[in-house]
């Protein structure tokens, strides 16, 4: 559920396309074909429904946010790579960290999507650069 809890965050900051969701979607449903939120989501296509399904559904104080980090910052850095302009990378971070749960909002690297895009109000890229390169590279080695 990590994964497509991932996906799901960067479907509603259209980081992602329903496409791609979708497909993380039925690879899930069918390794867990049993799994009634999977069979539910299989079934719903209106983003706002799916959020709101998922987040009343899903037992995020059971979630590894160990695994839940490593893959948003790997799909982040994808994203932070193929973004030509630091400006709209930033300027979604703080959206996404009210899309997870409060009670790791305020844990690394988490924490640092609500103000990465902070240096941009001075005009200092490069300082946003450095944090948004630093959460990203959270769980490297």
């Amino acid at each position: 559920m990590e994964e497509l809890f991932v996906y799901l965050i960067l479907l509603y900051e259209k980081i992602i396309t329903y496409d791609l969701y979708q497909k993380k979607l039925d690879s899930l449903f069918i390794q867990n074909p049993n799994n009634e939120i999977l069979l539910n989501l299989e079934w719903e296509t209106d983003i706002e429904r799916i959020r709101f399904y998922f987040r009343t559904n899903l037992d995020c104080q059971n979630l590894d946010y160990e695994l839940f980090g490593k893959i948003l910052m790997s799909k982040l850095k994808e994203y932070y790579n193929n973004c030509s302009d630091i400006n709209i990378f930033a300027n979604k971070m703080y959206s996404i960290w009210t899309s997870i749960p409060s009670f790791v909002q305020n844990k690394e690297p988490f924490w640092t999507l609500s103000y990465a895009d902070d240096p941009l109000a001075y005009g200092d890229e490069e300082q946003v650069r450095f944090l948004c390169e630093k959460m990203l590279n959270y769980y490297k080695d």
